[in-house]
């Protein structure tokens, strides 16, 4: 059997962060190179379906094929996902809500596609990261990304202090929560940060009931608490 000589293109496709429209977050070109594509790793095939209907994907559902990559799918397992660009077939990468590879499994196949010598080309669209920073009104020229904090109440607010002490210096921190847990990180940063801490919440960022504020943590704890009931947030704390 002759091998191909060129291996596929890895598509990393952003999807909305709240439902709506998708031409109001997606560009026709990240549209038109998704409708095109008949292979894709996703995080769950039921939700990635979803959005390549509202996509506009011309296929018939039944006829894509799905391929799953979520935090828990073993290292072994990932050749496996990449088997079809080493065929020479394009695939793209999709991720829950957002930019694939960013707080995101897909990171894991995007490393072992330029191992192999893949060309990896990233599509224009939302991140919820990014939109929070820019609409923060906090130091944009440094910041971090820390993913989620510890659960256990000591640890979490360890880790609060140790993120205010960067932030003090000028490195704007991020963070993210579970849906359900919002609240319960709010509650504790007001509890652990200095007063004069300002502290951004970006809330359903793109949906047509998003929130975006930045107040002292003084000026928080004066205001009713906001709705973070099941509801995904972005965290920021600087100066």
């Amino acid at each position: 059997m002759t091998l191909p000589t060129q291996t596929g293109t890895l598509y990393l496709i952003p999807v909305p962060l709240a439902a709506g429209p998708v031409d109001a977050s997606l560009p026709p070109h990240t549209l038109d190179i998704t409708r095109r594509l008949n292979t894709f790793v996703v995080e769950h095939s039921k939700t990635a379906r979803a959005w390549l209907k509202a996509m506009g994907h011309p296929g018939p559902m039944q006829a894509v094929t799905m391929l799953e990559l979520s935090e828990h799918t073993p290292a072994k397992e990932l050749p496996n996902l990449l088997a079809p660009l080493l065929a020479g077939e394009d695939l793209g990468l999709m991720s829950e809500a957002g930019c694939p590879g960013v707080a995101d499994p897909g990171s894991a196949l995007v490393a072992l596609a330029h191992q192999k010598g893949v060309e990896v080309i990233p599509l224009v669209g939302p991140s919820s990261l990014l939109l929070a920073l820019m609409g923060s009104g906090l130091n944009g020229q440094q910041f971090a990304f820390n993913g989620y904090l510890p659960v256990a109440a000591e640890e979490r607010g360890k880790a609060i202090k140790h993120l205010e002490q960067l932030a003090q210096k000028g490195q704007t921190q991020l963070f993210i929560e579970t849906p359900y847990r919002g609240a319960a990180l709010f509650k504790a940063l007001l509890e652990t940060l200095t007063p004069g801490t300002r502290l951004t919440l970006a809330i359903e960022l793109t949906g047509p009931g998003q929130m975006l504020k930045t107040f002292t943590v003084s000026a928080w704890k004066k205001q009713p608490p906001p709705d973070l009931d099941k509801r995904p947030a972005v965290f920021l704390i600087g100066v």
